[in-house]
């Protein structure tokens, strides 16, 4: 699912690049204007990549925590059957 997510991540970053030099190459506003809109759209980008970071992050630790209980349990299952065997 985390690799999923990282794929989108990587699209999505090539997508803005890919949209900025088409909006550079075809710009119908000045220069200062261009900058000003890529700008904003950068720093929308940034925003957007630090949200699907953040979500990564989340799920991670989610993982971690249900990994951490299954390990948890399977100590106590294995203690369990040590007491058993030795009586």
């Amino acid at each position: 699912m985390a690799q999923d997510n990282g794929g989108k991540l990587v699209w999505f970053v090539a997508g803005a690049a890919i949209g900025a030099t088409i909006a550079l190459l075809y710009a119908p506003q000045s220069g200062e204007a261009t900058r000003k809109y890529l700008g904003k759209k950068a720093r929308k980008s940034g925003e957007a990549i630090g949200d699907a970071g953040r979500d990564l992050l989340d799920k991670g630790r989610d993982l971690y925590d249900q990994g951490r209980k299954v390990a948890d349990e399977a100590a106590e299952l294995f203690e369990r059957g040590r007491r058993i065997v030795e009586g």
